[in-house]
């Protein structure tokens, strides 16, 4: 009933105006935050957007009382939520207000005596900072420098964490003189939950530094950070490798990051090698067009060599999802002679997420070496998994199928897989010839029905022919599966007569598969051939001497309500 009524709060405000909204509402609403969480949550939301129903901005301060309270309680959530309503709040306050009502509860939150509030004022300082007089800016700045150096780690946290954006609205000198010893103080604290905010904090501050103040007072810390003890900062360094490639340019890049992300990718822990290789793609687009394939082929080729073969999946799986890129960069004869053979053994990894990230990608290869350079050398690779003796690695080239059948197109498709597709169908595990079956299915999706009809619809139906049961039993499962992809036409012609003529088979399972096809391609059929061909078949079924063709005849026949 309360959170109902909260989130109903506009409705009450605009019952009572303006007035008793301000001078009853509030009042109320800043005496009673002692509620549940969910309650406090959708209040400090609802405040966010009330400055219309307390009067518009002249009275955007009345607004702050509640809101301050809300922003010391104990739930990170709902504080957090007052703390954006507050700085939603803040742009509707004039400087004069700002000053008057804003910055004081600001101040308030920074030197409260429980970690909650000073927590919460971290995130309203660079909000109210651009607007305030000379004097003031020295205050908040004050406030913010001691919140830096708080006791309670949770505090340096919070402060850590908005030192880029508090950094961005400075002035350049106060960046230099106090932002970047916070951030040197920041990045070498005892926690590591600090450290690593620190580091996020130096891709702002890097920003709006020139090289020369980069070099001598960003570089030292963050090279030390790539260095860290704890594997969670250097993670957040390789995490945030393109963004902090980008804001110290080219030259830092070359002299500092490079060596910085070989080490990165030989870590002694595999999270951070996983980030690092997750970024090769993106660090190698990024360096400057006249040193990038040098620097490529020297300082990181080497590297993402060993990574092929690391003990570790996630690793291996991350580089797979990006290494293919680096053909676009590298050119035709790069890929060919040092990407290929790499490629070639990701395809045949034990670890089905790198082989799918290999043929997720082949695309961008194709367009570097084209077709005919990647079926001499990817392809021979793919149809001996296709053939492997292990029937698990066959299931998952064949789950790939209809996606490589996308990136080779249909011509080269027919050519060289169209036969090992139906091969599957007759493979002696029945897991292989259920997948090959829905495989078909969205092959016919991806290629349309006049390619079925030509080209796959007449290998299946030979099937029915087959001296093994078991593959004629394959015929109906295919046609189970072709027949709605394939339309009306096509199984009322091709497929219908194939069923019918099943139905005389010596094999019980197979004339039950019979009953359940025609009752599965017993939609897609007109009443003629219903009426005409399917009922007297099945009607015959429904008196086989087999109780399970009896039995599944007879559910046909009441589905297809042939009774």
């Amino acid at each position: 009933l309360r959170l109902n009524s909260i989130k109903k709060l506009s409705t009450i405000a605009l019952a009572l105006g303006v007035e008793r909204t301000r001078t009853e509402l509030l009042p109320f609403l800043t005496d009673t935050i002692y509620d549940e969480d969910e309650v406090l949550l959708a209040l400090a939301e609802q405040l966010g957007n009330f400055t219309g129903l307390v009067g518009g901005p002249d009275f955007a301060h009345c607004l702050l009382p509640p809101l301050e309270s809300l922003a010391t309680v104990e739930e990170t959530v709902v504080r957090d939520k007052a703390v954006e309503s507050l700085r939603q709040i803040s742009q509707e306050h004039t400087p004069i207000a700002l000053e008057a009502h804003f910055v004081p509860l600001v101040k308030r939150l920074a030197s409260g005596d429980w970690f909650t509030s000073r927590t919460s004022a971290c995130g309203l300082f660079s909000v109210c900072y651009p607007r305030a007089s000379n004097d003031v800016k020295a205050e908040i700045r004050q406030h913010f420098r001691s919140l830096c150096s708080d006791d309670t780690p949770m505090v340096r946290r919070a402060a850590a964490s908005k030192l880029g954006e508090f950094a961005k609205v400075l002035e350049l000198d106060s960046v230099k003189t106090e932002i970047v010893p916070l951030f040197t103080t920041l990045a070498s604290d005892e926690q590591d939950s600090v450290r690593l905010l620190a580091v996020e904090a130096c891709v702002s501050i890097a920003q709006l530094l020139s090289q020369e103040d980069l070099e001598v007072l960003v570089m030292p810390t963050l090279r030390q950070a790539a260095e860290d003890k704890s594997w969670r900062v250097r993670y957040m360094v390789a995490d945030k490798f393109s963004e902090l490639q980008k804001a110290v340019g080219p030259k830092i890049t070359l002299n500092d990051l490079i060596p910085a992300f070989q080490n990165l990718l030989k870590d002694c822990e595999a999270e951070v090698r996983a980030a690092a290789a997750h970024k090769v793609k993106e660090l190698c687009e990024n360096l400057p067009t006249e040193d990038r394939e040098t620097v490529i082929m020297n300082q990181i080729l080497p590297y993402i060599k060993e990574l092929v073969s690391d003990t570790n999946q996630h690793v291996k799986t991350a580089l797979a999802s990006v290494i293919m890129g680096l053909s676009t960069i590298l050119g035709k004869e790069n890929t060919i002679e040092h990407l290929l053979p790499l490629f070639l053994a990701q395809l045949k990894d034990e670890c089905p997420e790198v082989r799918l990230n290999i043929i997720s990608n082949l695309d961008c290869v194709n367009e570097v070496i084209g077709i005919r350079q990647l079926s001499q050398s990817l392809l021979p690779a793919i149809v001996e998994l296709a053939e492997d003796a292990k029937w698990r690695v066959r299931l998952a080239i064949i789950e790939y199928m209809p996606l490589l059948a996308g990136q080779l197109g249909m011509e080269f498709f027919d050519e060289k897989l169209n036969s090992l597709c139906m091969a599957w169908l007759v493979d002696h595990v029945y897991a292989i010839r259920e997948a090959a079956t829905s495989n078909l299915m969205k092959l016919v999706q991806k290629f349309g029905t006049e390619w079925a009809e030509n080209t796959i619809v007449p290998k299946v139906l030979v099937m029915a022919n087959d001296p093994n049961y078991l593959h004629r039993m394959t015929t109906l499962f295919c046609i189970n599966a072709l027949s709605e992809a394939c339309g009306q036409e096509i199984t009322t012609k091709q497929m219908l007569p194939i069923v019918l003529k099943m139905a005389g088979d010596q094999v019980a399972n197979v004339r039950f598969n019979v009953a359940k096809s025609l009752q599965k391609i017993g939609p897609l059929l007109d009443t003629d051939a219903l009426q005409g061909e399917v009922k007297p078949v099945l009607q015959k079924l429904g008196q086989d001497e087999d109780m399970d063709v009896k039995y599944f005849a007879q559910e046909a026949i009441s589905v297809l309500a042939l009774a």
